[in-house]
């Protein structure tokens, strides 16, 4: 059950307004929802709708122009770069459609670079990557570097790095984008069972099939939140 105990992250009238030479685009329009511990949310809406946005703005990727933003109890609205990179590091795990992994890094390094920004010692980080491998199948491929992948495969790298600091919030933007039916399917399999362990998920798509393995469907229209479904 929701409650104000275990929500964590809220938005509050949120706007995003960009000025384009003399006209101002509204990318969020007062936007109000919060999230709770051990969600699984699906964003939906026809490009320029605001959800990109509105993830941008979850990840600390991105600042709004008015409106509050707790995360974890934590007005983070206007943080400076560096306490909002910390943020970033301790609460949130990203997996991107373009998997966004290091060419020149092998599996186990690109698992670890979270832990190396948060000064992990070298065998601790190895310890973490290895346990992470084995838990997304790719034990056997600690050695090899992206471009001996798959794309299956590099989105599995992605969803170890993004469990690397242990987050809180795992955020996927269009993460079946870049894959066959079949590996896009593997992948939502992966993002489910995370969830059941307790991990939110708050994911991007436009692919209604992809969405129905979330129990929340929010549809956005316009910088605004239009309806939402829960199941």
């Amino acid at each position: 059950m929701a409650t104000e105990n275990n929500t964590i992250a809220t938005f509050s009238d949120i706007y995003k307004i960009y000025e384009m030479g003399t006209h101002q685009v509204k990318a969020l329009n007062g936007v109000s929802v919060s999230f709770h511990q051990g969600d699984f949310w699906a964003i939906m809406g026809p490009s320029g709708s605001g959800k990109s946005t509105m993830m941008n703005i979850l990840g600390c990727l991105d600042r709004p122009t008015a409106g509050k933003y707790l995360l974890k109890h934590e007005d983070v609205s206007q943080m400076e770069d560096d306490p909002l990179s910390d943020v970033r590091l301790k609460y949130l795990g990203f997996i991107f459609q373009s998997f966004n992994l290091i060419a020149q890094l092998t599996v186990q390094r690109n698992i670890e670079l979270p832990l190396y920004y948060l000064g992990w010692d070298g065998d601790k980080s190895a310890e973490r990557a290895i346990e992470l491998a084995e838990k997304v199948g790719l034990s056997k491929h600690l050695d090899h570097r992206p471009t001996q992948l798959s794309g299956g495969q590099m989105q599995r790298v992605a969803v170890a790095r993004a469990l690397a600091n242990n987050p809180q919030i795992i955020l996927a933007d269009e993460p079946t984008g870049n894959l066959d039916s079949v590996t896009g399917k593997q992948i939502m399999e992966m993002l489910r069972i995370l969830n059941e362990e307790g991990k939110t998920i708050i994911m991007v798509t436009h692919e209604p099939h992809i969405a129905a393995y979330a129990r929340k469907r929010m549809h956005m229209q316009d910088g605004l939140i239009t309806k939402i479904e829960e199941s």
